[in-house]
């Protein structure tokens, strides 16, 4: 095949994940990052390119539309390899391409478009020439004052290439540091300083964005000062280390990854999580933090990387994601009791909360519906008839289980509310003989501007309906939210931060109480 026909299948995939996208109901995140690097004498022996690709099949839920990788051999490389592209890392990432993915480190990029188009120019990781040799940018999150950024970055006479504002990043990274009272330039006598260089993009632009940097032989990592995006480091150990301590083990490489959901996978363990405001930099001699800047009072991480976007198997504060969702069923149950006979879920992501409400109140949890896993993506539109039953091809109802019986359903969250009817008319038809929705996390009222891809505050049902009429629109028995202080305060229940000082949660697609006002 050659380069046109290869661009024009990435365009093809481009329009079609587009054309994909207008139809989904629910949230969507804009990506996740993964870096790695080998320790100890190069060329290692760590396959990082198969590490980075296997990390970011974890992170996969993450974002679905495109993804990259790049790596460096070192010190002596003019240039980074580079493979990226439109669509699944499945679809992207053969062998073939690992082998050419040459490197002692990389960075990896798994993308869902908030601030920039559905476009292969858009992939990442965001490559650039400087003038000290190659550098790698991955991002996520947005930049909440990237217009302000923009307009800075084309007034110096700097042409922009894609939309999106993650080129905003590596573009301010090529300038030299400044000196804070003049806005002088700070000369640069051995070499650029890049954590000088970080910071001062940091204190441009406040939020939202976890990175990863590589340099020729060195990777950064980086957290906005309000900690809005998630971002943890691991320990890549020997495969023989079996329950020693993750401190005591050897560690024959370091990896930095948005959800720690993929350690074990690649044979690494958790260490900690990336603090609000600090620049780590990693080398092959080990990790140190060189830079922590100070920020708000109270940290503003995003309730919802509990609530529904990471793996239930990350680890955020020290608590694993599956355990506060249990958690906040239980709150949910506390909150909203029901008459019932048996308590539910919509796969996946309600069922720790669902098993939660079942413990909490006395009822039983029972399997109602079967989810397809081989759905697909498919852009065929079905007939009228077919597409008002459009949950079927999502799953089917364990109709045994339900005949003559009372169900308690337990959804994450109602974006646009039109995908819980149809689950219910499906559930009935089954025989329920009641449908009562609990929701195990508060309405959604606001849009978010810091990488979440939520519907316009028209779209949004709880701007629509309150919780009654929703029910009687959806078809269910009764329907009730979970509060914001409960939602809070099962976040809290197991918590243990690194730092007690920093703590607090985003909750402004919640509340309308954004962390800061910038570019709003």
């Amino acid at each position: 095949m050659g380069k046109n026909d290869d661009d024009n299948k990435q365009q093809s995939v481009a329009r079609a994940v587009s054309a994909e996208r207008e139809e989904r109901t629910g949230l969507t995140h804009e990506c996740g990052v993964f870096a790695a690097i080998a320790c100890g004498d190069w060329p290692t022996q760590i396959d990082i390119a198969h590490v980075i690709c296997l990390g970011l099949v974890a992170l996969q839920h993450r974002g679905q539309e495109s993804a990259g990788i790049a790596t460096s051999e070192g010190n002596c490389s003019p240039n980074f390899n580079v493979h990226k592209g439109m669509g699944m890392i499945s679809n992207l990432f053969t062998d073939a391409n690992i082998k050419n993915l040459k490197g002692n480190l990389g960075i990896g990029h798994t993308r869902y478009s908030t601030s920039g188009a559905s476009e292969v120019v858009n992939c990442q990781p965001l490559i650039y020439k400087t003038a000290h040799g190659p550098m790698g940018v991955a991002h996520n999150g947005e930049l909440v004052n990237s217009d302000s950024l923009r307009k800075e970055v084309l007034g110096r006479g700097v042409g922009l290439v894609t939309d999106s504002d993650s080129e905003l990043i590596a573009q301010s990274l090529c300038r030299p540091p400044e000196k804070e009272d003049s806005g002088e330039e700070i000369p640069e006598l051995n070499g650029p300083d890049w954590p000088a260089r970080i910071r001062r993009f940091m204190k441009l632009a406040p939020l939202s964005y976890s990175l990863v940097i590589m340099i020729k032989d060195k990777i950064y990592a980086v957290r906005d000062v309000y900690g809005n995006r998630p971002l943890c480091l691991g320990k890549i150990v020997p495969l023989n280390v079996g329950n020693l301590k993750v401190e005591e083990a050897k560690a024959e490489g370091w990896v930095v990854s948005s959800e720690s959901c993929g350690f074990l996978s690649i044979g690494a363990r958790y260490v900690r999580e990336v603090e609000p405001g600090e620049i780590i930099e990693l080398t092959r001699h080990g990790h140190r933090t060189v830079d922590v800047l100070r920020g708000p009072k109270s940290m503003a991480f995003c309730i919802f990387e509990y609530v529904y976007f990471a793996r239930g198997d990350s680890i955020f504060e020290r608590q694993m994601v599956y355990s506060m969702r249990m958690q906040s069923g239980r709150q949910l149950a506390r909150e909203a009791p029901c008459k019932a006979d048996i308590v539910s879920s919509v796969p996946e992501s309600g069922t720790a909360a669902a098993h939660g409400y079942a413990k909490e109140s006395g009822l039983e949890f029972v399997e109602v519906l079967c989810k397809n896993r081989y759905v697909g993506r498919t852009f065929i539109q079905p007939s009228t008839r077919l597409r008002q039953l459009g949950v079927a091809k999502k799953f089917g109802a364990l109709s045994e289980n339900l005949v003559g019986k009372r169900l308690v359903l337990i959804d994450d969250s109602i974006v646009r509310g039109n995908t819980i009817g149809p689950i219910i008319k499906l559930l009935r038809d089954a025989g329920a003989s009641e449908v009562h929705v609990r929701v195990a996390s508060p309405p959604l009222c606001y849009p978010c501007n810091m990488g979440i891809n939520i519907p316009t505050h028209e779209e949004l049902i709880a701007n629509k309906l309150n919780p009654e009429e929703l029910a009687k629109q959806v078809g269910a028995d009764s329907l009730e939210y979970l509060s914001v202080e409960g939602l809070i305060k099962a976040v809290k229940h197991n918590r243990q931060p690194m730092d007690p000082s920093k703590k607090g949660y985003c909750t402004a697609c919640l509340t309308g109480e954004y962390p800061t006002q910038l570019g709003w």
